[in-house]
């Protein structure tokens, strides 16, 4: 993936993960566009963004189907309670494009608890909701937000999933981009796995009192 090359929209860029992922791509040069339900919040994270990110393309602003429809790539980093409503309002501008699902399907309060749509896992759900026309990949639910904030290494690998394995190819360029790694982890139903990890690295946070566990996939040489 070549930095400044690529025009990606964060559909949920406001919060921690989506905040995390911008910023991170941003400073390898990618063009950000935040989005968000709202312009204004959308908009102010965008300048918040520019101010800690010198260089490039500078950041934008707009509401999630704008934001949507400028990209070139899109990211959705939106919370499960938000998943269906806010991929309907993105699906008719994301036909043909490459979009990146994070979802998680963590159901308050037991959120430490794997709990699975009766589409099998999110990534399928946001398939069935998008439909055919669109490249779906899933990736990114094991990082922890708070880290993809700050200019540190991340002891964690990236689970993408996806039925190209072209397109998973670019996600993991991506992931490289934003300094961590990524694994070709099979077609998209197998993104069942990562999504139920997440809520079992939940509890094992709260167990052991760590600062965000991540998982690292052994016997595959760094590159």
């Amino acid at each position: 993936m070549q930095a400044g090359r690529t025009t990606i929209a964060v559909i949920g860029g406001t919060g921690a993960l989506g905040a995390g992922l911008a910023y991170r791509l941003a400073r390898a040069g990618h063009a950000i566009v935040i989005g968000s339900r709202t312009a204004e919040k959308a908009e102010a994270a965008a300048k918040a963004l520019a101010a800690a990110v010198s260089g490039g393309t500078p950041p934008r602003g707009a509401g999630n189907a704008d934001a949507a429809k400028i990209a070139e790539v899109v990211f959705v980093t939106v919370p499960w309670a938000n998943h269906a409503a806010i991929l309907e309002e993105i699906a008719p501008h994301v036909a043909g494009k490459l979009v990146i699902d994070t979802t998680v399907p963590l159901v308050p309060p037991r959120v430490a608890r794997a709990q699975m749509p009766a589409e099998g896992c999110a990534a399928l759900a946001a398939q069935k909701r998008l439909g055919a026309g669109v490249r779906l990949v899933s990736g990114f639910h094991n990082v922890a937000a708070h880290k993809l904030q700050k200019d540190e290494a991340i002891d964690c690998d990236v689970l993408v999933f996806g039925d190209d394995p072209k397109d998973r190819e670019v996600v993991l360029g991506l992931a490289k981009d934003a300094g961590l790694r990524g694994i070709h982890a099979g077609p998209l139903a197998n993104s069942v796995a990562a999504e139920a990890l997440t809520s079992v690295l939940i509890g094992i946070n709260r167990a052991y009192k760590v600062d965000g566990a991540g998982i690292r996939i052994t016997g595959i040489a760094a590159t």
